[in-house]
């Protein structure tokens, strides 16, 4: 697969790095990733399989990192996800040929519904509610084998804080937290992920039905744009909307989004300390 493949034909800017640049956060990644199980004296690490572009990668980096018998995957299924999506997480994991455990969900979910029934139709809370379980299990299985949860979130992801807080964020690294999703796309080309993989539609599979693009409001890689030229980068609103040829709206929507979620990439607050 060509690096043009991974761009749609209507993105409004190219991120895509050259050959050298992506063999170069290949390598930091992996030794990001080995250095970080090290550190933290683990045997391993333990991960989330969704079948998503972002759980492969950050699957076939680890296992370049640790080796295939250091690396623990966990399928999580629940009634919102789309089964070819679960067995494509199986079949990352098999194509690694990495140890791995499905594990349905449902059943704890439906626990937790049954618990405090008022909730149960609100598909936000409920979503978050599967999200979280797997957070839970994914520790479970870490501290049990004395491994770390590796993280799988993107940039983007990140600065717009499109992650359930103490849910898929919930891990003790992110190894492709500095790329931005059409990096990521081209990176998982570059090592060897199936194309049909790189290129499926993205979907955090809170609720039957839903994608990342919808709930985002814009797609990805005018997502990505925005950010790289305007929040992390020099450009006024005005310039962007030209340079990119999006809207006000769109650029305003994604500013309102890392506005909104600063929360969700801070500790917890607590009050300043009193001087007495």
């Amino acid at each position: 697969m060509t690096s043009v493949d991974v761009l749609s034909e209507d993105a409004p800017f190219d991120l895509l790095l050259s050959d050298e640049e992506l063999e170069a956060h290949r390598e930091h990644i992996t030794t990001f990733i080995e250095d970080t199980v090290e550190a933290a004296g683990a045997d391993g690490a333990v991960i989330g399989l969704s079948g998503g572009i972002d759980s492969t990668l950050t699957a076939f980096l680890a296992v370049e990192a640790l080796g295939k018998e250091n690396l623990h995957g966990l399928v999580m299924p629940s009634v919102a996800n789309d089964e070819d999506m679960m067995s494509d997480a199986e079949g990352v994991a098999e194509m690694l040929e990495i140890e791995y455990d499905v594990v349905e969900i449902q059943p704890i979910a439906e626990t937790f519904f049954d618990t405090f029934p008022e909730a149960a139709d609100d598909r936000m809370a409920a979503g978050n509610v599967y999200v979280r379980t797997r957070a839970v299990l994914n520790y479970f299985v870490a501290n049990h084998e004395n491994r770390i949860v590796l993280g799988t979130g993107n940039r983007a992801e990140a600065m717009t804080g499109y992650f359930t807080k103490y849910g898929d964020q919930a891990v003790d690294c992110n190894p492709i937290g500095n790329l931005y999703k059409q990096q990521v796309r081209q990176l998982a080309a570059h090592v060897g992920v199936p194309e049909d993989l790189v290129l499926q539609t993205p979907s955090a599979e809170m609720w039957s039905g839903q994608t990342d693009e919808g709930e985002l409001g814009l797609t990805y890689d005018a997502l990505d744009a925005i950010l790289a030229l305007h929040v992390d980068g020099p450009l006024s609103k005005s310039a962007t909307v030209r340079h990119l040829d999006v809207t006000e709206q769109q650029v305003d929507r994604v500013v309102g989004l890392v506005e909104g979620s600063a929360h969700k990439r801070s500790m917890p607050p607590a009050p300043s300390a009193l001087d007495v």
